[in-house]
């Protein structure tokens, strides 16, 4: 009944990795297949433990890399957590310059400097160039048109 276990942890791993989509939890997965494999074969449970390791060990070291550059080669992997940032549009809500400041990121207040070192005022609208650890690197952006009321002065009507 012992390969039972294994059969069963690969099975959860198996689950869990199809919600996460990191690829890590799959190659564990492969490598508590191997150590059922090894309970079958009537090797001893410290031989199973290691089979199981050195054959996940294995795979995150060389198929996980392999899989992850063939993938992304074909399907577009959107960006997650803070690279998922760059790019976005943001207002300072407290004056940034090179040193320090503060804006709002995506609904959230984040610490920020400036990419150019230029002292930027409150209600300035921003554009994240990059993430340095917990601080938005920003820089100046074109104020969004208006979509409310009548236009400018001396502008053409839409």
């Amino acid at each position: 009944m012992g390969w039972l276990w294994w059969v069963g942890g690969a099975l959860l791993l198996g689950v869990l990795e199809m919600l996460s989509l990191e690829l890590v939890l799959g190659m564990l997965a492969v490598g508590a297949l191997a150590g059922g494999l090894a309970y079958a074969l009537g090797a001893p449970v410290a031989v199973q433990l290691l089979v199981a390791a050195v054959t996940a060990v294995v795979l995150l070291l060389v198929l996980r890399p392999w899989l992850l550059r063939h993938l992304r080669g074909r399907v577009d992997l959107p960006e997650t957590n803070a690279a998922a940032l760059v790019g976005r549009a943001a207002v300072v809500v407290a004056d940034v310059d090179a040193a320090s400041g503060r804006v709002k990121l995506a609904g959230e207040v984040w610490t920020a400097r400036t990419a150019d070192g230029t002292a930027l005022p409150a209600g300035t609208p921003v554009t994240v160039v990059r993430i340095d650890g917990a601080t938005a690197v920003v820089a100046a952006s074109a104020p969004a048109p208006r979509t409310d009321g009548p236009p400018a002065a001396g502008a053409a009507p839409a």
